[in-house]
């Protein structure tokens, strides 16, 4: 679907941004997202390194297999030497004569005081500006709790707080992550890096991502097709989010199982069958819901993807709120995912390095007036993955969340235009996102290189000012 907004449109034309600079109003540049024969990896990548950095090897691997061209600044000798040995294309960074870069990236693991800290400010300070519209920055910091001192612990924990500002700093679309990785994980690093350097990652912006050791060993992928020979599941698939989902898995090789209620059954074949998939009309809070798709787990060898996107509102204040809109949103919304969840689990419904990913929302993290309802089921998600993932880790599978925020869909274009334009405009793209920005994160979440991200919730949100 495309966006509606109209005064996205209009600041992107000449006159537009005209108009916008002079009355000193939001100017929000077009997303660039994925695009069928185009380059996906934003390049050059600018290296930075702070002393002790534990990502070199890794990252320099990583860029001999996407074919990244690398800059390094001018204090990263380190850098130098692998991109020597790994046979990689680099240069010496300098503001006057290296143009404008796709992408910063800085290993900070190794940080673990006032001196070393002194290396990242040098190193934006220095750099920030030389990022391209729809430009990527990515910090790599090591786990707090993993750090050896008190002050280290300090200065990795206060990393969220840098690329967080940083985030909100920049404007033209340029997307900040920081990723923590735990002593031993370096070597999972490449979906999480790959996806965060991507036209994927467009809406997202602003979030902390943990690697640890992958659940389960780790198996060979291609990055263009990685989900080639694997049996996706994706509920509430006949339209808007859920749809884009089924196409996005499509897309990425997968056979795609559409579920929806049988009312949808119509959209759910035409789903179906245009994406060579199959369609699974299904109500998920029959009683006998779970155990009818763990049949259907089984008969098709067990599914490697679960994407629990089916979802309703039914809004109102609490004391306006009857019994049924809220029982409602609780069936559909958080049990009938746990009961399903469950069942697959315990009955071996999912493969050996499978994935869960559960669709929340920022309503759920920030809350929102007369949602009381809706945003109890979206946390309760949050905390159903918090606490299975150490459960899932042991049969190898990985549950995660995506938090979508503003999205546009035909659920938001109902909203009153007030109210819809400030939901576009408070985050730091000053837009809403679409539902393939869901989509694609729910991708890297579900691929089969992302072992190691277990546990996690991440918003698609553009960066909201709203919610941590």
């Amino acid at each position: 679907m495309r966006s509606a907004d109209q005064y996205l449109s209009f600041t992107n034309s000449g006159f537009g941004k005209w108009v916008t600079g002079s009355l000193g109003l939001p100017q929000p540049v077009q997303l660039a997202r994925r695009q069928a024969g185009k380059p996906d990896l934003r390049q050059p990548v600018l290296m930075g390194t702070g002393a002790g950095g534990r990502l070199t090897e890794p990252l320099a691997a990583l860029f001999r297999s996407a074919n990244l061209v690398s800059l390094y600044h001018s204090e990263n000798d380190v850098w130098r030497e692998a991109a020597r040995r790994h046979e990689i294309m680099t240069a010496r960074y300098t503001a006057e004569t290296s143009g404008k870069v796709g992408a910063l990236l800085f290993d900070a693991t190794g940080i673990e005081d006032a001196i070393g800290l002194e290396s990242l400010y040098r190193f934006f300070h220095e750099t920030v500006r030389s990022v391209g519209t729809n430009g990527r920055i990515v910090v790599f910091g090591t786990t707090p709790e993993d750090a050896g001192s008190t002050e280290a612990a300090a200065i990795q924990r206060g990393l969220e707080g840098f690329t967080r500002s940083l985030g909100k700093e920049l404007h033209r679309a340029i997307a900040v992550q920081l990723v923590y990785v735990r002593p031993g994980a370096e070597a999972a690093i490449e979906s999480t890096t790959r996806f965060f350097l991507s036209s994927g990652a467009a809406y997202v912006s602003g979030q902390v991502v943990r690697i640890a050791k992958p659940v389960a060993k780790a198996v060979e992928y291609d990055p263009g097709k990685p989900q080639a020979g694997r049996t996706v599941l994706v509920t509430g698939a006949s339209r808007g989010i859920g749809a884009a989902i089924a196409d996005l898995f499509a897309r990425d090789g997968a056979h795609v199982v559409a579920l929806d209620i049988p009312p949808a059954a119509a959209e759910l074949d035409a789903i179906a069958e245009r994406l060579g998939g199959s369609a699974l009309p299904l109500d998920i809070t029959a009683p006998d819901a779970a155990e009818a798709i763990l049949s259907d787990a089984k008969r098709r060898g067990g599914y490697d993807v679960v994407v629990h996107n089916a979802g309703i509102t039914r809004d109102k204040t609490i004391a306006k709120m009857d019994a049924g809109r809220w029982d409602s949103v609780m069936d559909v919304n958080l049990f009938a995912p746990l009961r399903i969840t469950e069942a697959l689990l315990s009955g071996g419904g999912l493969r050996k390095n499978g994935r869960v990913v559960c669709v929340s929302s920022l309503s759920g993290i920030a809350g929102n007036m007369g949602q009381t309802n809706y945003a109890l089921s979206k946390a309760g998600l949050i905390g159903a993955v918090q606490r299975l993932a150490p459960e899932a880790a042991k049969s190898g599978i990985t549950i995660n969340a995506v938090a979508p925020g503003f999205i546009e869909t035909q659920m938001t274009a109902a909203i009153p235009f007030a109210i819809r334009e400030a939901g576009r405009r408070m985050n730091a793209m000053s837009q809403g996102g679409l539902p393939i920005d869901v989509a694609e994160a729910i991708g890297w979440f579900a691929s089969p290189g992302s072992g190691g991200v277990n546990g996690q919730t991440v918003r698609v949100c553009g960066q909201s000012l709203l919610g941590a």
